[in-house]
């Protein structure tokens, strides 16, 4: 089941919120002695987090279904990238990160029941069926947070994106279990802030022809700019109005890049062509431009000194001069104490 966005919680009554976690996706089903972790995506990840199917194994109920979300908390904060790291192809890899980062799962929704599908249900009911069915929970299983009260879920938003939550969702009370369908709904932060536009990718379908995405930097406090994302969801006539406007500041771009010797300058640098198994098959080649150009982006949420996730193109900056494009415009919201909303047993 998918959500919505919403830049404000909904009006009325009639919904349950959440904190809206920052991990993977996942289903876990347990018949007996199975237990089968899905990704969203309908993969299996059982033997990238052995810790948790341990934990799953004494916790669960003998046969039930679980929607929830698998995530990695470190520092009073939940660490998105430390968690894509759970996924490694090496047996004796998986095995230490299980010790150094060990991950958890956060359980919102239940599905079946014994021989009962429950996702005709309203929300309502599969909630209390949720509480009753997975009580006395212990680290590092976990039932999320949820309350009626606007006020309550107004102050999550506020306070909780500093633990690394992604903001808010709003869940009608009466609704069923829908899968593939956007019928619940996520609030989430929405900011501004003026960007280097230092390169861009071509659309996947036009190469040579439109551009896909434009490739943005920040000014650190040592003066490098920093690859912080990437901006894109562009109409087809502006991708192909882009390549024009581009062209200019393609001519000698390479010759002195700020990116030209990245991974030289910065061990923690990500270089924006760079290949990793996160993206086996996909094409990151990149087009560098004179890093004189400015872009107005809207952002969700920052996390490591980067983007959580693509930006919103809003407009070019013409006003703006590029060394003025630092982290220190960027608004950054304070840790809360984890603790207060993921319990610890």
């Amino acid at each position: 089941m998918l959500a919505k966005r919403l830049s404000a919680l909904p009006e009325g009554e009639g919904f349950l919120f959440e904190p809206k976690w920052d991990g993977f996706r996942t289903l876990v089903f347990r018949d007996g002695a199975e237990l089968f972790l899905q990704s969203r995506d309908e993969k299996p990840l059982n033997r990238y987090f052995p810790e948790l199917v341990a934990a799953l194994e004494a916790a669960l109920p003998e046969r039930i279904v679980l929607d929830g979300e698998l995530v990695v908390a470190q520092k009073d904060a939940l660490d998105f990238d430390a968690l894509q790291m759970r996924l490694h192809p090496a047996a004796s890899r998986v095995a230490l990160l299980a010790q150094k980062t060990p991950a958890s799962i956060v359980f919102f929704d239940i599905l079946c029941e014994g021989d009962s599908d429950l996702r005709g249900l309203p929300f309502s009911e599969r909630r209390a069926r949720l509480e009753a069915a997975i009580t006395g929970l212990a680290p590092p299983v976990h039932l999320t947070p949820a309350t009626k009260d606007r006020a309550l879920a107004a102050d999550w938003f506020r306070r909780f994106e500093g633990a690394g939550l992604d903001g808010v969702m709003a869940k009608p009370l009466v609704g069923k279990y829908e899968s593939n369908k956007r019928v619940l709904f996520k609030i989430k932060h929405d900011r501004e802030c003026d960007c280097v536009v230092a390169g861009f990718r071509w659309h996947k379908a036009a190469k040579d022809e439109a551009v896909g995405s434009l490739l943005l930097g920040l000014f650190d406090d040592e003066g490098a700019l920093q690859h912080v994302g990437v901006c894109a969801s562009f109409t087809a006539a502006k991708r192909r109005e882009l390549k024009s406007l581009l062209a200019p500041y393609r001519e000698g771009a390479l010759a002195e890049h700020p990116w030209g010797a990245w991974a030289e300058r910065s061990a923690n640098g990500r270089m924006p062509g760079g290949h990793s198994r996160w993206s086996q098959g996909k094409d990151l080649s990149w087009e560098p431009l004179r890093p004189e150009l400015v872009a107005e982006v809207g952002y969700d949420h920052l996390q490591n000194g980067r983007f959580r996730h693509t930006a919103q193109f809003r407009r070019f900056r013409s006003d703006k001069a590029p060394r003025d494009c630092t982290y220190a415009q960027l608004e950054v919201v304070p840790a809360a104490e984890l603790a207060a909303i993921f319990a610890r047993g």
